[in-house]
């Protein structure tokens, strides 16, 4: 007998709803500062993880959580195990929203918070779309298990830790990207330039921050500067202005005193992973900058930024281009800009999302080669991804688009991604919406959102597509 998918689905709309903006009110950002041995990724995180494992404590599934790391929502029995993998921590919220982005707020058909539509909107659907199977009772001849993650925006280290304690799912996906599939993404890594702070220009720099997270285009950076004379001070101020006018940034300039000015601009976020969409309001600011006599340390950090960096999304400026005839372009998003005389050095952190082919020494290679004059340190940080791929003709690959390609009429294609989700930590592992198509992709960006129609949709793709890979 066939399954009504949407007929289950529809009966639940209102159950969804009022899970996930629970969830959503969890300020699950992580915090450096407050880890702990019992939070480690800080407290918003792990309070997240709970509340997305109560769901399955509460629905009768058998439920664990690893050291408030990961956990995992799990039901059927067999050899095989379908892996499912979800995040609950969010990338900073930052400024600009027009709502709380804490306090869901559904208008004109859309859910308005920070993590709707990354990830916990998309976990959410695959939560219910493994409910549904469970609560009709289906057959299984596989084990289905919801793996929920806690520090997928950051360096990964839930996953490391869950996988030191528990076996590995044999194959599955992770509702983290778009519609049709993803079933290839690059490589991804950070490699921060260093650069010394001194000062001995006409023109100080007394500190540049600019950006939150290195996966983040930075939408907002400020630098406060001091010159040698009031009349200095004025013409800066004058050609700010001037500066702001021309070109797709905002921002305002403070005098802190005669000869002390503090530059704020404001540019558009974006993803990381597709830095081209954004105005990278730290190289604005820094481009800006550059023109004036600064030297030492900060004349370098200002002219790598502005000539290097700026609005270099495909590494062409830095020498390290490079394209992939199935994987396409490399991308960098520069996301972390941080300069101040108290410190010992600054730094920029460039994050690379590179095709098969190249790697993160040849990009450092590269790089130093470039701009290496500008007596600069490079080192690699974060969490290093290579590029992982599963072929179009494997069985995961073709079920998940026949489910597609039935509940939407659209022909279902292979995609390769700059974005790293958790289906690579699978050999046979691969990225399942919940963004579909035609879906405005605001991920990492103020007034995130996500159609509660695509939402809907979402589940009931998800409890096709689980059902047929797991019966």
């Amino acid at each position: 007998m066939a399954i009504d998918w949407q007929k289950e689905v529809d009966a639940r709309k209102d159950d969804i709803l009022n899970d996930l903006k629970e969830l959503l009110k969890v300020k699950s950002e992580r915090e450096d500062d407050k880890i702990t041995a019992e939070l480690p990724f800080g407290p918003g995180p792990s309070d997240a993880l709970k509340q997305m494992l109560s769901y399955g404590e509460r629905d009768g599934f058998t439920v664990k959580n690893v050291d408030n790391y990961a956990g995992h929502i799990e039901f059927g029995q067999g050899d095989e195990t379908l892996g499912i993998f979800g995040h609950m921590d969010v990338v900073p919220a930052g400024d600009d929203w027009q709502t709380d982005p804490y306090d869901p707020v559904v208008k004109d058909g859309k859910l308005y918070a920070r993590g709707s539509s990354d990830d916990k909107g998309p976990s959410m659907a695959a939560y219910y779309a493994m409910k549904i199977i469970k609560e009709l009772d289906l057959p299984l001849s596989k084990k289905i298990r919801f793996v929920v993650g806690s520090d997928e925006e950051s360096g990964w280290g839930d996953m490391d830790h869950y996988f030191e304690k528990e076996s590995t799912p044999d194959f599955g996906f992770s509702p983290d990207a778009e519609f049709p599939i993803i079933n290839g993404e690059k490589g991804n890594v950070s490699i921060q330039v260093h650069i010394g702070v001194g000062n001995e220009g006409n023109y100080t720099l007394e500190s540049f921050q600019g950006g939150l997270r290195d996966n983040m285009v930075p939408t907002s950076a400020s630098a406060k500067v001091k010159t040698t004379t009031a009349e200095q001070a004025d013409a800066m101020t004058i050609a700010f202005n001037e500066y702001l006018g021309i070109n797709p940034i905002s921002g305002t300039s403070i005098m802190e005193d005669d000869t002390t000015i503090i530059f704020q601009v404001a540019g558009k976020g974006s993803h990381g992973a597709s830095p081209q969409f954004g105005y990278n309001a730290a190289t604005w600011l820094a481009s800006f900058l550059d023109k004036y006599d600064f030297a030492g340390g900060a004349k370098n950090f200002l002219h790598v930024a502005a000539a290097y960096v700026h609005e270099d999304f495909y590494g062409e400026k830095l020498g390290v281009a490079f394209e992939d005839p199935k994987m396409g372009k490399l991308t960098m998003n520069a996301g972390i800009f941080d300069f101040d005389t108290e410190k010992e050095d600054a730094f920029i952190n460039l994050n690379f999302r590179y095709p098969q082919g190249t790697s993160s020494e040849t990009l450092q290679a590269g790089i130093n080669d470039t701009i290496g004059a500008y007596d600069v340190t490079l080192v690699e940080g974060g969490h290093h991804m290579v590029p992982h791929y599963v072929p179009q003709e494997d069985p995961l690959v073709t079920t998940l688009l026949d489910v597609y390609e039935e509940h939407t009429g659209e022909k279902g294609e292979e995609q390769i991604i700059g974005g790293g989700t958790y289906g690579r930590l699978l050999k046979r592992g691969v990225a399942f919406g919940a963004m579909f198509p035609d879906s405005v992709d605001t991920m990492h960006q103020a007034d995130e959102f996500m159609s509660l129609d695509d939402l809907y949709k979402a589940t009931v793709i998800y409890a096709d597509a689980i059902y047929r890979l797991a019966k």
